[in-house]
């Protein structure tokens, strides 16, 4: 399928993913087939909006169809191999525990892991960046102010 260019930049969209277990955050961090690890997400089709491209990648790369916490948003802005840019929309995504089931063709490992061991696996700063915005916004939060957002 063609890529959808914007401005003739590459576009896709998707979530910090995590869950909660023992009160504890773990975040859903997948390595690719390129051998990066990065947060679920892909490219934008048409007709689609940031939130469905998300929830649609989401599932597709793990199986899972989390609740979308309102109000967190950040873009990443980076170079793909072909030499275009390419922009990242990043949400935050909640799952309650259940299973997750990346297809290994597309995704050959991940992990649920704590800020600390998430981050160390993320390779680009920018990304870093999201994820440490994404942890202070969830411990910003206490549990009666989050407003999760489903999207089918």
């Amino acid at each position: 399928m063609d890529r959808i260019l914007i401005d003739g930049r590459e576009k896709s969209c998707g979530a910090v993913v995590f869950t909660e277990t023992d009160g504890a955050i773990r975040y859903l961090i997948v390595r690719g087939t390129s051998g990066n690890y990065s947060f679920p997400k892909g490219h934008i089709e048409a007709g689609e909006d940031e939130f469905e491209t998300a929830a649609r990648e989401i599932f597709e790369e793990t199986g899972l169809r989390p609740a979308f916490l309102d109000g967190f948003r950040m873009t990443e802005a980076y170079r793909v191999k072909n030499g275009r840019m390419k922009d990242v929309v990043y949400f935050l995504a909640r799952f309650g525990g259940e299973p997750v089931a990346p297809p290994a063709d597309e995704i050959p490992e991940y992990g649920l892991w704590p800020f600390e061991e998430a981050y160390a696996k993320l390779p680009r700063e920018s990304a870093k960046a999201i994820l440490r915005a994404a942890d202070e916004y969830l411990n910003g939060l206490k549990d009666g102010e989050r407003t999760f957002l489903k999207i089918e």
